[in-house]
């Protein structure tokens, strides 16, 4: 969901075109609206039977997109988790199939550019990285309350930070002093405790992107999400899903191949019955922006397009 900083600019945007095959009366869902680039291209290849549901947590994103596209009746917009796009999908039409979904996963410019969301480190602002604003706990409510060994674990886990013990030691260390309200206190007693430089990334990165994730609950998310897509797709439907980092990518890589091969316990015999047989397969490899669109738009450097086609019930791969 990353774009360069001012104008909106949706990452892959002619490859996730090209990955959703759209059909003219079809019906697609953007399931993470973002600030809509995708959905508006989406949306130009659609005829007047065509469908586009659109989905965002963020209150902000929401309110762009009823601005936007109230006028129009191909369109149905809801604030929701994109792990209830079942539930949004039978407002439309209970048990209603789509040809397409589309995820566009992690944080989008429009937030990180808010200094008040809290997501960057590069920008002064409270301490909150909630997506959905005043929802559960946030990052600051992490920071200051929970013990070391869960800091150690989120930074290791959730943002693969080979110096997490160290971080989350100082956190504790600082903390009994003063809390940390801000997310410059934190950024810069990062840079303080690393003492690494990593080319094109700031020390704080890793920490910064375990503390959204879990806040967000993004990991559960993405997994009820793809789960209650591969339901929702018609026979033919594509899912389309750009990641930004190694932890969502391996998840969403291992959900199609592990659902593009036969169940292993029937592997040999000469009849798979039709309810172990694949349901998902896998279209060309993962796709990454070329030269220019990264050079463009740096935010765009680590995204990963990955597709797959729902196959006919019962029918093998």
């Amino acid at each position: 969901m990353q774009d360069s900083g001012g104008v909106h600019t949706p990452v892959l945007l002619p490859q996730v075109l090209a990955a959703l095959n759209i059909q003219a009366s079809g019906t697609y869902m953007d399931a993470t609206f973002g600030r809509g680039g995708h959905a508006e291209a989406i949306l130009e290849k659609l005829i007047q039977n065509g469908r586009l549901l659109c989905l965002d947590r963020d209150a902000a994103a929401v309110a762009e997109a009823r601005a936007r596209f109230s006028q129009d009746p191909r369109v149905a917009v809801f604030h929701a988790r994109f792990s209830s796009l079942a539930a949004c999908a039978d407002q439309v039409q209970p048990g209603l199939k789509l040809d397409g979904i589309l995820f566009d996963l992690g944080v989008s410019s429009p937030q990180l550019d808010d200094a008040a969301r809290g997501f960057s480190f590069m920008q002064d602002g409270p301490l909150d990285m909630r997506m959905t604003a005043g929802e559960g706990v946030s990052a600051a409510d992490v920071v200051n309350h929970a013990p070391l060994e869960e800091l150690m674990r989120i930074f290791r886990e959730y943002g693969e930070e080979r110096l997490a013990p160290r971080i989350a030691r100082a956190i504790v260390s600082d903390r009994q002093l003063k809390p940390f309200e801000r997310t410059a206190e934190l950024a810069q007693m990062i840079v303080r405790v690393a003492h690494s430089r990593e080319r094109h990334k700031h020390p704080a990165t890793r920490v910064f992107q375990a503390l959204r994730i879990h806040v967000n609950g993004e990991l559960q998310e993405l997994k009820a999400a793809l789960e209650a897509a591969l339901q929702r797709l018609a026979p033919g439907g594509r899912l389309a899903v750009i990641s930004f980092h190694s932890l969502e990518d391996r998840m969403v890589k291992q959900f199609m191949r592990r659902h593009s091969l036969a169940d292993p316990m029937y592997a040999g015999l000469p009849h798979i019955p039709a309810h172990a047989r694949p349901t998902l397969k896998l279209v060309g490899k993962s796709i990454e922006p070329d030269a220019g669109e990264s050079s463009r738009n740096p935010r765009a450097r680590s995204a990963r397009l990955r597709v797959a086609v729902r196959l006919d019930e019962g029918i093998a791969a």
